[in-house]
């Protein structure tokens, strides 16, 4: 069953759809069918909402109504913007608790997490494998303040200097900092309370992905 965040994502795009076929001037579904060759019930279920649709097919929409591939699929934007290729212009990712994040590091068969809501960010790997995790707490506030979203790339797992990473933090969940060589993960906040740690020699981190964007809404 979809999620609320889900349906409403889902409804918005309809929206649009609509919009987007009215000021094409397109009478109704059937009109835009038949121009497609495309089933008819099946388009109207996307204008009302009840299905979703997929890149291809959004594609197919914006072009016939001559408006932005972004605004329409993802709502960035205006729909007279120009695109940008939409491969590798936004990447979409389940927004997981840090709870959820923490079972990634208990088995290879966690890779979907199909009931939770979809979030979006531009200017990412689109070949990466992305989950986003709300931040909670103060420890990373520097970069990423409290209630922030931040994009992990799951097959990142090559550690770099004064990058950034979730990993395990050996209870069972998740935590987020920076890495410093040799082992050493720090906390990148204004809070000293927040301590750095170091991994004795030898000892790998379980890394869950490197983070590559924070997003914070205002």
């Amino acid at each position: 069953m979809a999620s609320s965040e889900e349906k409403r994502l889902r409804e918005e795009r309809a929206q649009r759809l609509v919009w987007a076929r009215k000021r094409a001037e397109y009478s109704g579904p059937t009109a835009v069918a038949n121009k497609l060759g495309i089933n008819v019930n099946s388009y109207k279920a996307y204008e009302q909402g009840r299905n979703g649709f997929g890149l291809d097919d959004a594609r197919k929409f914006a072009t016939l109504f001559n408006v932005s591939l972004q605004w329409l699929n993802y709502g960035t934007g205006n729909p007279d913007d120009d695109d940008i290729p939409a491969e590798t212009a936004f990447v979409h990712a389940p927004l997981i608790s840090w709870v959820s994040a923490g079972a990634l590091l208990q088995s290879d068969t966690v890779t979907h997490f199909d009931d939770e809501p979809m979030v979006y960010a531009p200017d990412l790997d689109p070949s990466g494998d992305w989950v986003a995790l709300r931040v909670d707490g103060d420890s990373m506030n520097r970069i990423s303040p409290h209630d922030s979203i931040i994009f992990v790339n799951r097959n990142d797992k090559r550690l770099v200097p004064n990058a950034c990473y979730v990993i395990g933090d050996g209870n069972g969940g998740a935590t987020y900092k920076r890495f410093r060589p040799p082992n050493r993960w720090e906390p990148v906040s204004t809070n000293e309370e927040h301590k750095p740690f170091e991994l004795p020699v030898g000892v790998e981190p379980d890394i869950i992905g490197r983070v590559r964007k924070t997003i914070l809404s205002m």
